[in-house]
């Protein structure tokens, strides 16, 4: 399971907009098997019921209308999610960007710390041989 909502560079709880928050539940909500299982208990449930003596009988107008507004929400819901995931990304990509930035700084620092004790070295070298 992602801990991304732990790094201390992405923001997340009350950093995040209402927005940015409902795109996080909905995402893991209707992204679960739980959301699935529970989608097909209350479609058999649906069926069972309305194949017999109910208000919407086969072939089932209601529900298909039901299930089409619902397809077509999910749909936008699913895009806002894949927004939010990609914007997740980037600040964890823009956090691994300064940090590896930042790690270059100080491999440069240490490949010009250690020429300079180098030409120190051969100098006192140097000195040595000729002392």
């Amino acid at each position: 399971m992602s801990r991304w909502n732990e790094h201390p560079h992405v923001r997340s709880g009350e950093q995040l907009t209402l927005g940015e928050r409902a795109a996080d539940v909905m995402r893991n909500s209707m992204g679960s098997w739980p959301f699935v299982f529970g989608a097909l208990v209350f479609l058999t449930i649906w069926m069972v019921y309305n194949g017999r003596n109910g208000f919407d009988p086969y072939p089932f107008i209601l529900l298909n209308l039901v299930l089409s507004c619902l397809a077509a929400m999910q749909g936008a819901i699913l895009l806002i999610a894949a927004k939010r995931a990609d914007q997740i990304a980037s600040e964890l990509a823009r956090h691994t960007f300064e940090i590896d930035t930042q790690t270059l700084d100080v491999a440069n620092e240490i490949a010009q710390l250690t020429r300079r004790i180098d030409v120190l070295t051969q100098a006192v070298h140097d000195h040595l041989k000729t002392a």
